[in-house]
Formats: structure tokens, C-alpha cells, sequence
């Protein structure tokens, strides 16, 4: 009973706003302010606010509510587990079998994985003492590449 009183209170406050801000020649605002105004009047017609005032005082609607909060608050914990180790098991496992194929742009041999080089032997062959060729190591790195 107290909640239509205050629900119709609201709404012929709301009411009257809107006549002044009409007679301010603000029709658009005044209408907008009228619509605000009767959704409380709605309310108390369509029964919401009589049920509304059940469920607050219902320790059962209160249980269903804790219920509700600990499966949502279960639900958003094992997503964030699932974004922190990077996805489902699929995921993973596919990622993982993607790895053994992975290879940098311009390099000789795959970047991740077992090594699959041909053995040659050292990149720089060895100076000489008192060499004073000091481009050995780079013809021996273009001979390397093929250049």
C-alpha cells in the first residue's frame, strides 16, 4: 500500500516537472520528462512492484539470488583460468602440433623443435696466426647461405 502511494507521488511530481518545462517552451525535454514520470504509475499497475516487495522479504529469493551469484561468480572464474593457460585442451593441443612446423621468415632451419640441420661443420673455419684477412668470416657466412 505505502509503495503505490509512493510510486503515484513520483509520478504527479514528475507530472508537474513536465507541465513547467512545456510552459519553458521545451516540449521535447517536457515530453521526454512526462514519459519518465509515468513508468512508476506502470509499475504499480502491472503488479511488478507488489511482487517485487514479495521477493525482498522472502528468504527464499534471497537464497535463489546467493545461488544465482556463486554459479556466475563459479562460470567467470573458470574463464579466467581458461584465458590464462591460453584456451580449451583443443586449443592447447592444437597450438602445440602447430609448433613442430614453425619456422621464422628467412631463416635456414625451422625455429622451434628439434634441430633438422645438415651437419657442415663450423660457420667460420679457423685463421691462420698473423692472418690479417679480416673478411674470412664473411665469405665463410656467404658461402654458408649459397652467395
Amino acid at each position: 500500500m505505502i509503495a503505490e502511494t509512493v510510486c503515484s507521488a513520483v509520478s504527479a511530481a514528475g507530472l508537474g516537472i513536465a507541465v513547467v518545462t512545456a510552459y519553458r517552451r521545451r516540449f521535447l525535454a517536457a515530453t521526454r520528462i512526462a514519459a519518465y514520470s509515468l513508468v512508476p504509475v506502470g509499475l504499480v499497475m502491472t503488479g511488478v512492484v507488489g511482487w517485487l516487495a514479495d521477493t525482498a522479504f522472502s528468504p527464499t529469493a534471497w537464497a535463489g539470488f546467493g545461488v544465482l551469484g556463486a554459479a556466475w561468480l563459479l562460470f567467470a572464474g573458470t574463464r579466467a583460468v581458461e584465458r590464462r593457460r591460453g584456451g580449451t585442451r583443443a586449443e592447447r593441443k592444437a597450438a602445440r602440433g602447430d609448433r613442430s612446423e614453425a619456422v621464422a621468415p628467412a631463416a635456414s632451419a625451422p625455429s622451434l623443435g628439434p634441430g633438422t640441420r645438415p651437419a657442415t661443420g663450423p660457420a667460420t673455419t679457423p685463421r691462420a696466426k698473423g692472418s690479417t684477412d679480416d673478411f674470412s668470416d664473411i665469405e665463410a657466412i656467404l658461402k654458408k647461405h649459397g652467395i
